[in-house]
């Protein structure tokens, strides 16, 4: 598929060197569809043509990103925002704001790549798995200073680990700061308990299989899809994992 790309920066160099880091990528493709230097100019842009992404700049002369962004999220159907900006601060801001991504200038062809990818990825779950507010079921990582939207979609399991939760996704792992409970309780239609320290994600169980452990002896682990490690599965949630793999 291909996004329909509006840039938002008052730099027209700015604009010129994303207009062409996003004509060479590809899976998914990316079609600027129209350029903007303020928030006036996109708004118009906005309303007039349309478009499934903005590439917005925070810092512009009048009105600016985080200005324009809250006002975007007041539309029926806005646009994913993917802020692109010199300035690491307004992150944890940017994402409260539903953002998909935050990229800092100079901006790499591979990490602007892997932006556009969880902006399809997000349109996907837009249309499968959506919480009470209408909105695509996420988590909000926060690691090193940086927030990270992850999509439950993209969640091949959850492990509680100490005081953490190591979310696991096909690409690499996550650290959340929560309960695991809390989390088999609020999204059980996406995950299935496998052990009282583990959920996987219902649609990635691939199998279930015996296993022999020269200490444990005797035991069952289920194999995922998207990832080689096996977990392993509690004698109790034995059948509501084969329930998993059948549904």
């Amino acid at each position: 598929m291909a996004l329909k790309v509006l840039i938002v920066d008052d730099e027209a160099l700015a604009r010129s060197r994303l207009r062409t880091l996003l004509g060479e990528c590809t899976e998914p493709r990316a079609d600027v569809v129209g350029e903007a230097s303020n928030a006036v100019q996109a708004m118009e842009q906005i309303q007039r043509t349309g478009c499934d992404l903005l590439m917005l700049d925070i810092h512009m002369p009048g009105v600016d990103g985080i200005s324009l962004a809250n006002t975007l999220r007041q539309m029926a159907s806005p646009p994913a925002i993917v802020f692109v900006t010199a300035y690491a601060e307004h992150a944890v801001h940017a994402f409260e704001l539903e953002a998909v991504d935050y990229l800092t200038k100079p901006v790499r062809r591979e990490r602007l790549q892997q932006a556009l990818q969880k902006v399809v990825r997000q349109r996907s779950a837009a249309e499968g798995a959506q919480d009470a507010t209408g909105l695509p079921e996420s988590l909000i990582i926060q690691e090193r200073g940086r927030s990270e939207r992850v999509a439950l979609a993209d969640v091949i399991y959850l492990k509680a680990e100490l005081k953490y939760i190591t979310v696991r996704t096909a690409e690499k792992e996550h650290i959340f700061d929560g309960a695991l409970s809390d989390l088999e309780q609020r999204y059980a239609h996406l995950f299935v308990r496998v052990h009282r320290n583990a959920l996987v994600s219902r649609r990635a169980v691939r199998a279930v299989e015996k296993h022999n452990d020269p200490v444990e002896g005797e035991g069952w682990m289920v194999r995922l899809d998207g990832v080689d490690e096996r977990l392993a599965v509690s004698r109790r949630q034995l059948a509501a994992v084969r329930e998993a793999l059948m549904s």
